[in-house]
């Protein structure tokens, strides 16, 4: 057994309407790389928080090298020695890299003896980092080693990591897992949280499972495989997502030629980008983060109006129509951000279901809202897709991120369009959500959608989709079919390294 870095004792924490953490208890051993797995509203969040000194518990104590620990903020958890890297990056665009560093350090030291730490530590980690970069010209992966880079000046006995290679190629996650084993190995402690189970396996050597906020588990990754992990997660077995064998029909979608300038100072411009979908089909886009992935779905969307006859639905040029006329003709989308772009925070799920529902499912008649009409269709989202809320009445802030993205995903698809643009299906959800959001995508192919889907998963894509494409700086691949692609393939299409020629219209 290794030393007990971190002890966890009986934490408890509740917030009116849900119990997040019930009596939660386990330790991680210095040097260990320790997994924290729950389905979406397990628990997880609001445990490292507590670890992190963002929530406080009602019950419970934790004890740190044998002494309490107890953090009331973060700046006291980070000088105990705990740092964390966020899902979501806490960085500014418009700084360099040494000035963001900075800001999350309590006494930066002279930039020019930061701007040299950096390279020193970012050299030993492999995990290249040039200082005085912008970081608004950083890849995603670049811009994770920022955070990383942030965590390891502060000399940590303990790294949390929030599913850290949503945004990585599998080029990208070699690197990080080799940076993280060369951390265990000089004794630091990580807590490792992500819905990817095979790299829980490959990666981590123990794993607490939550439901529910109850602690469930506690196992050893690499002798359980993924599919035992899942199960214990949810409490049951559930099915793997699966296709109907069906003929693909007419051209749905057809975009040809599409070209836009980048919409701001960080975007990324769309560079003569075409393809075609057909009813039934899925079509897979990959590409890591910040390659044109936003901006693909806003100019098929409609939010981004584009060049005429580069969007062609079911035959009809709808380029210069935006979103609520695209919707009508039967186009529908779902962006990435599910907060604040796919999602009104402080609106109720009702009032969100109506603001892409309204007409499709016949939520307001004569100018008036018809309310009965939409708590049923929130409710019908919420029921198809396991949504876990004490109710329709709830605001679109107080879910989960991965109870937020199923109702994002379910509301779209009961609407049933034609076509269906969706960035990151399963974005942060658990394993069995993205195995039912997967497969009612293929349902709805099944029914004669055209799909495109846009990923970072590239386990999902290759899954789900019959034929795939990268984006590259805003350019995309030649379309193959996914059956003649592998993982390795497929990561090095992403990464610009081969076949990116800009893709001709399939026949």
């Amino acid at each position: 057994m290794a030393e007990t870095l971190l002890s966890i004792r009986g934490l408890t924490k509740a917030y009116p309407g849900v119990v997040a953490n019930d009596d939660v208890s386990f330790d991680i051993g210095r040097g260990e790389i320790h997994a924290l797995l729950g389905e979406n509203g397990a628990g997880k969040s609001t445990l490292v928080k507590m670890i992190y000194g963002l929530v406080q518990p009602d019950r419970g104590s934790m004890t740190m090298n044998g002494s309490g620990f107890a953090p009331a903020r973060p700046s006291e958890a980070r000088r105990a020695g705990v740092a964390m890297v966020f899902q979501h990056f806490s960085l500014f665009d418009a700084l360099d890299v040494a000035e963001n560093v900075a800001l999350g350090m309590e006494t930066p030291p002279p930039m020019r003896d930061l701007a040299r730490q950096i390279r020193e530590v970012s050299e030993t980690y492999g995990l290249p980092l040039d200082p005085g970069r912008t970081v608004g010209t950083l890849s995603a992966g670049e811009r994770q080693r920022v955070e990383i880079i942030r965590c390891l000046l502060q000399d940590p006995r303990l790294l949390i990591m929030d599913e850290p290679t949503s945004v990585l190629t599998p080029q990208e996650v070699g690197i990080l897992f080799e940076t993280l084993r060369k951390l265990k190995g000089e004794g630091v402690s990580i807590l490792y949280i992500s819905h990817k189970l095979e790299e829980i396996r490959a990666l981590c050597d123990t794993a607490t499972i939550l439901r529910l906020g109850k602690k469930v588990a506690t196992c050893t990754p690499a002798e359980t495989t993924a599919r035992q992990l899942a199960e214990m997660m949810v409490g049951s077995s559930f099915a793997a997502p699966s296709a109907r064998d069906h003929a693909k029909g007419a051209v749905m979608l057809k975009v040809d030629g599409l070209s836009l300038p980048a919409p701001g100072a960080f975007g990324t411009p769309l560079r003569g980008i075409g393809f075609e979908v057909r009813a039934g089909e899925v079509l897979g886009i990959g590409g890591v983060a910040g390659n044109g992935q936003d901006e693909l779905l806003a100019a098929l969307s409609g939010e981004r109006l584009s060049p005429a006859s580069s969007v062609l639905l079911m035959g009809a040029d709808v380029s210069r129509q935006g979103p609520v006329a695209r919707r009508a003709s039967g186009l529908l989308a779902a962006p990435e951000e599910r907060l604040g772009h796919a999602a009104a925070p402080n609106m109720s799920l009702i009032e969100n279901g109506v603001l892409t529902a309204a007409r499709r499912r016949g939520l307001v008649s004569g100018g008036m809202i018809s309310w009965g009409r939409a708590r049923d269709f929130a409710e019908e989202v919420i029921k198809a897709f396991d949504v876990r809320t004490p109710g329709p009445h709830v605001a679109a802030r107080a879910l989960s991120g991965g109870n937020l993205q199923k109702f994002v995903v379910g509301r779209e698809i009961l609407q049933k369009p034609q076509v269906l643009v969706i960035n990151q299906p399963t974005w942060g959800v658990d394993a069995a959500a993205a195995a039912a959001i997967r497969q009612a995508l293929l349902d709805l192919a099944g029914e004669g959608a055209a799909i495109v889907v846009i990923s970072q998963d590239l386990d999902e894509l290759m899954e789900i989709s019959d034929r795939f494409g990268a984006l590259n700086e805003g350019r995309l691949s030649a379309i193959r079919p996914v059956a003649d692609l592998d993982i390795e393939q497929i990561g090095l299409m992403m990464g610009g390294a081969h076949d990116m020629e800009v893709a001709h219209v399939d026949a």
